[in-house]
This record gives C-alpha cells, sequence and structure tokens, in this order.
C-alpha cells in the first residue's frame, strides 16, 4: 500500500472521528476507519477496564461473524486470558517508546485466545494495536482478515501502530467531556477505582447479601515497601510500582466475574467480589501474593479477606466487613505473612476487628462511612 493511500486513510479516520456526535458513532468511525485503511475485512474497539480486570468490546464493524453485535453491550474477555495487555505492554514503553501492534493467524501454533478466536469465527488473520492513552495502555484496536486472504505483514502492523495513535488522539479529545464524572469514581494514578466507587458498591453488595444471600468478599492489601521506594528511588518509581500493582489487581480481579478493583488511597488496595465462593477470592488473594511478591523493586503485599461465606458472624453493616478485612490485613502484616490472612478462618482477627477504640494491639481501622 502505497504512502498516500495509507495518508488519506489517516486522514479519513481522523475525519471521521471528529464529525461523530455520539459515542457509539466515534467507535464505530474509528473501527470501520481502521479497518479500511489496513484492508481489513472486520474490525473492533476494546476498552481495558482495569477496575473489573476485563477487555470489554465497544464496536464489532464490518463483516461480523454468527453472534457477533455491532455494540455489544456484555461482550468481554478477561484480561488474564489475553495478559500482552498487562505485562508484556509495560515493558514496551518502560524505555519512553510505543509499544508496536502485532500480528497473529490461524495457522499459529501456540492457540493463544485470538488465535482460538479467528479458527472459530472464520478468519485468517488479525493484527492488534495497542491504544495507549497517557502513557497507560487504554484498550486495543483490532483488525482481521478471512480465511484465504493474504495475511497481515509488518508492514501493516506499522500502520496499524500509527492508526492506533491516531484512535488515542480521538479519544482523548473525547474524553475531556468525561473527566467530571470519571474523577468522581476513578484513581487517577491507577485508573482502578476508589474509595467513593467501592463504598456505593459495597451498599448494593450488603442488600444483595440480605435479599438473596449472596456471597460477598472483600480483599484488603497494603503494598510493602512503598515508601522506602519513595525515599530511594524517588516517588516518580514509587508511582511507577503502584501502577504495575494496580495492572496485577486488575489481573487477578479478572479470575471473579464482577470483582471491583480499587486503590483505597496510598499503598492501601481492596478487591469486591459479589458471587463467587470464600475459597475462590482466597485462592486469588494466594495468587496475588504471588505476583506482587515478583514486582521489580516491591516487597510483596499484606492482604487479608473477609467474607459472608466464612463463619464471621452477623454482619450488620457494610462497615463491618471493612473492619474485618482490614483488620486480617494488619494480622498479615503484623505476622509478615507471604500468604493471606482469612477472618473466620484465624482466630484473632475476628477479636482484633471487635476490640474497643483505644485497645492496644488494634490499630485504627478504616471506617466505611456509617450505614
Amino acid at each position: 500500500m502505497g504512502e498516500d493511500v495509507r495518508l488519506r486513510a489517516v486522514v479519513a479516520l481522523a475525519q471521521a472521528m471528529a464529525a461523530a456526535h455520539t459515542p457509539r458513532e466515534f467507535w464505530r468511525a474509528a473501527a470501520l476507519g481502521a479497518c479500511e485503511g489496513l484492508g481489513g475485512s472486520f474490525a473492533a474497539l476494546s476498552v481495558w477496564e482495569r477496575d473489573h480486570g476485563r477487555l470489554k468490546v465497544l464496536v464489532n464493524a464490518g463483516s461480523r461473524a454468527e453472534g457477533e453485535e455491532e455494540f455489544p453491550d456484555a461482550e468481554t474477555y478477561p484480561v488474564h486470558q489475553f495478559p500482552e495487555i498487562t505485562e508484556f505492554l509495560h515493558e514496551q514503553w518502560a524505555g519512553g517508546g510505543e509499544p508496536d501492534a502485532w500480528v497473529e493467524t490461524a495457522d499459529d501454533r501456540v492457540p493463544t485466545g485470538r488465535v482460538t478466536g479467528l479458527r472459530r469465527r472464520g478468519r485468517g488473520c488479525c493484527v492488534v494495536a495497542p491504544i495507549v492513552l497517557h502513557g497507560r495502555a487504554w484498550g486495543e484496536l483490532y483488525v482481521a482478515r478471512p480465511a484465504g486472504a493474504q495475511p497481515f505483514d509488518r508492514d501493516d502492523a506499522d500502520f496499524a501502530t500509527v492508526l492506533a495513535a491516531v484512535v488515542a488522539a480521538g479519544i482523548a479529545q473525547a474524553e475531556r467531556l468525561e473527566e467530571v464524572r470519571k474523577l468522581a469514581f476513578t484513581d487517577p494514578l491507577t485508573g482502578l477505582a476508589n474509595r467513593r466507587a467501592v463504598d456505593a458498591r459495597l451498599d448494593e453488595a450488603i442488600e444483595r447479601y440480605r435479599e438473596d444471600g449472596s456471597v460477598v468478599s472483600l480483599l484488603v492489601c497494603d503494598l510493602n515497601g512503598l515508601k522506602r521506594v519513595n525515599d530511594t528511588h524517588g516517588h516518580a518509581v514509587g508511582d511507577r510500582l503502584l501502577e504495575r500493582f494496580g495492572s496485577v489487581l486488575s489481573r487477578c480481579g479478572a479470575m471473579l466475574p464482577g470483582a471491583l478493583a480499587a486503590r483505597l488511597g496510598g499503598d492501601e488496595f481492596c478487591l469486591l467480589s459479589v458471587g463467587p465462593t470464600a475459597d475462590e477470592v482466597v485462592a486469588v488473594a494466594e495468587e496475588l501474593c504471588v505476583r506482587a511478591a515478583e514486582l521489580e523493586l516491591g516487597e510483596g503485599v499484606a492482604c487479608g479477606v473477609a467474607s459472608t461465606g466464612d463463619p464471621i458472624g452477623p454482619l450488620k453493616s457494610a462497615r463491618r466487613l471493612f473492619r474485618l478485612a482490614d483488620a486480617a490485613q494488619y494480622q498479615a502484616k503484623a505476622a509478615r505473612s507471604s500468604k493471606p490472612v482469612v477472618a473466620g478462618r484465624d482466630g484473632t482477627v475476628i477479636r482484633l476487628a471487635d476490640a474497643p477504640p483505644g485497645a492496644r494491639d488494634r490499630r485504627r481501622f478504616r471506617d466505611a462511612p456509617p450505614r
């Protein structure tokens, strides 16, 4: 494809996005413009929802396979099944560069999630271009060709990287309109939910627990060693550690359908799960501890879990679940435990959480607003 043709494709893509009046029109324009520019038959635009640990498809454009909706309400993929976006991408731009797009084909020997998808939908190849916004992975642009068509090559992947950058610029402009709403419920450093979002979701979760007995679990953790990193390497490096751990938390949270990953503030994070069993949540907490221990410069996490699926006694308010999870986390930190401490399974946690104010062995726990 000649340079003039590709230049016209870039201009057409930018103009189409600028002319969009609604988010859906914007998504369709971005996907179709990229699809046409790369000579594909199908394109999708997806966003990484960090707080839920999933890639959510915003639009499927072009020649759709059976069952593919143009604007799907619930087409999501857990990011732990597509680890490139949480692991590979960070390393690609750690030195100041931009992550490159890559090509996958239905003939690839390693059956990745995307390769399996190509085969299932009768497509021959795809090019995946990360969309980077404000130095952070926002999502991805996916363009495919049908089986039997000429596969994408390295030049196509390079051009897909350019198109993804154009889409990112358009998204940056569109997101300014949503900035106030997002700031209200999003942690600006990590992109995870914030404490306000957790409080609102926890209220809803406790109501559901009272109505139908759904298991509600709260995982609270402190990132160890952040002060040392800040003091030794500077706050910029400390912020990068927080971002990396936020990505790890998002990926682990993806193993619990519907879980909310959040940064409570400082070095404190949490996962809120509704539905999965207590054992499933504890297994994710164990995985989180292992992955956090592998982070460069970090010193692991102190992790506590409280779940209505364990014998924790009456739960009259969201505040009590928070206090139990926080007490478990405190117990893990005091014991320098490399594994999570679970309220109801460690005999000291409930006593610690219920100790009266001023008790010598009790920290000042975070309290959710009175209910």
